[in-house]
């Protein structure tokens, strides 16, 4: 092994060292790419004009569309975790299907669902689930440890549920190392890789796991009734008011959902343009639910019908340019309807400002937003520096070769990649992973004839079967925060063992099956 790759592997192992020490992740992954940056230079190892690009590979990144994506989704996610929808929504259908053996841990697994489709962050999901239902599922005499399993595992539903910022950063990156990988290892143009496609792939095995979750606590409440006991109807009520109550909290969120992804995969939006709906979205919804007068809510209303005519009108294909030489009736017509549409949705967007200007709500949630989304883009102009640093020394030459000579083929590579990952995993959020380890490792990957979509939803599994792991997972840390102190760490622990399983389960079947990833972007394409 030469001097470079040495100093290329030495510099990955002080990279590790300190982010597991616990400081800061862009600053150590750019000043220990610097430092033997430095020591490339005096040994004569390192070209410094590899330093000289770094200006030209930041400023794509920072300026790069898909990207603008990550605060959009973070503001809808905030916006809707601050207007205590997912409160009401866990109340009504706990009400309703707490009647039933398990009805109540179902219910939080679907409720978990929603609200990680609706979010796309795990530390958020699982907190807020865990400051929401544990308690009440506690109340009604549920174990501890099926509670917290079924949270905890509910809140990692984030990553793999889309629209995630997981998915997000995570087909960015694919899409980044499949043209690396054309590039480098002269793999043949098949064509692009995006968020859209990673979003269609990860559909279908994070639907499959909501169904084994629930299924598995259904089972356990039919074998073990006293783990998830069942009420009883109180008398004096109807149970149609359950049923009207919970539609009537589950219409805003799902038809959120609807309308983001909807967008998205059906080619209408690219996903900062379905992010945008989203956060927009989640602006009506929040207003409404925090508006003081019928007023207001009739202009939150107003507003929303405006944006749903205009997209209507969109969809009909007349063309709607101001810059034509000849208008039609037709077009004059539908011109001036637009415009009106667009003068009602803007004054009702400003009045669905003002209640959560009022609440203090706005300040709150656009703080949260610009802190999240500094966090991501620092991390990842750190990244990029490690990355410049590491391909500098040779390093993805030495990482290729690594994985072509793994026991077993692209397989034995693939379960390397995976457990190195995994392991990560208990010690890094995603976002390093995501950033650090990806573009090294999934360009050669890809070589060895890999589908860049299936890859990416392997990973995301990958990653979201660590968080929940003991002793060390993310997804427990953020639980054993806000659980009451009656709930044990050992319950924690026990009560996510089966859970795991079920992710072994769907990896399994995503790796052997790849169609359950593959198939629904090749349908949509």
């Amino acid at each position: 092994m030469s001097l470079p790759e040495i100093l290329a592997l030495a510099m990955f192992g002080v990279a590790c060292f300190g982010l597991l020490a616990g400081y800061n992740v862009a600053f150590t992954l750019s000043g220990v790419s610097l430092f033997f940056a430095a020591i490339g230079v005096a040994t004569g190892t390192f070209d410094v004009g590899f330093l000289t690009a770094l200006p030209g590979r930041i400023f794509p990144l920072i300026t790069r569309e898909i990207l603008i994506a990550v605060p959009l989704f973070v503001f809808m996610g905030v916006t809707l975790e601050k207007s205590r929808i997912a409160e009401d929504l866990l109340g009504a259908m706990g009400d309703l299907f707490g009647r039933l053996r398990g009805g109540l841990g179902v219910s939080v697994v679907f409720v978990g669902a929603l609200l990680a489709a609706s979010t796309g962050i795990v530390g958020a999901t699982v907190v807020t689930m865990g400051l929401l239902s544990l308690p009440t599922m506690l109340k009604r005499n549920y174990a501890p440890s099926l509670a917290s399993g079924a949270i905890a595992a509910s809140g990692t539903l984030g990553q793999i549920i889309p629209p995630s910022i997981v998915l997000v950063i995570l087909g960015d990156q694919i899409s980044n190392a499949y043209q690396e990988a054309q590039r480098s290892f002269g793999l043949e143009t098949t064509g692009v890789v995006s968020v859209g496609d990673l979003f269609a792939g990860a559909l279908l095995p994070g639907l499959i796991l909501v169904f084994l979750y629930a299924l598995y606590i259904s089972i356990t409440a039919f074998l073990k009734p006293h783990l998830a006991p069942a009420e009883d109807w109180p008398e004096d009520v109807n149970p149609w008011v359950f049923v009207r109550r919970t539609l009537k909290a589950m219409i805003a969120p799902i038809f959120l959902i609807i309308a983001v992804l909807g967008s998205i995969l059906s080619g209408y939006a690219t996903p900062t343009r379905g992010a945008a709906i989203g956060a927009l979205g989640a602006i009506f919804l929040a207003s409404y639910k925090m508006a003081s007068t019928d007023f207001q809510k009739r202009a939150v209303l107003a507003a929303l019908l405006g944006l749903i005519c205009l997209i209507a009108i969109d969809l009909t294909g007349i063309d709607l340019r101001f810059n034509q030489d000849v208008w039609t009736p037709t077009e004059r017509g539908v011109v001036g309807i637009a415009i009106f549409l667009s003068g009602l949705a803007i004054i009702g967007t400003l009045f669905a400002i003002f209640p959560l200007i009022k609440n203090k709500a706005l300040g709150d949630v656009s703080r949260t937003t610009m802190h999240i989304t500094s966090m991501v883009f620092v991390i990842l102009i750190g990244a990029t520096v490690f990355s410049l640093v590491f391909r500098g020394f040779g390093g993805d030459e030495l990482v290729a070769r690594l994985l072509e000579a793994a026991p077993g083929g692209k397989w034995g590579a693939l379960i390397l990649v995976m457990f190195v990952m995994f392991v990560l995993g208990f010690f890094l959020d995603f976002i390093e992973i995501t950033f650090v380890v990806v573009p090294l490792v999934a360009p050669p990957l890809l070589a060895l004839g890999m589908d860049p979509i299936w890859l990416g939803i392997l990973m995301a599994l990958n990653l979201q079967t660590s968080f929940l792991t003991p002793p060390f997972g993310f997804a427990l840390f953020y639980l054993r925060g806000v659980a009451p102190p009656e709930v044990k760490t050992t319950d924690i622990y026990k009560g996510v063992i089966p859970f795991i399983f079920i992710q072994f389960i769907v990896i399994l079947l995503v790796a052997f099956i790849p169609e359950l990833a593959t198939h629904l972007p090749k349908a949509i394409m």
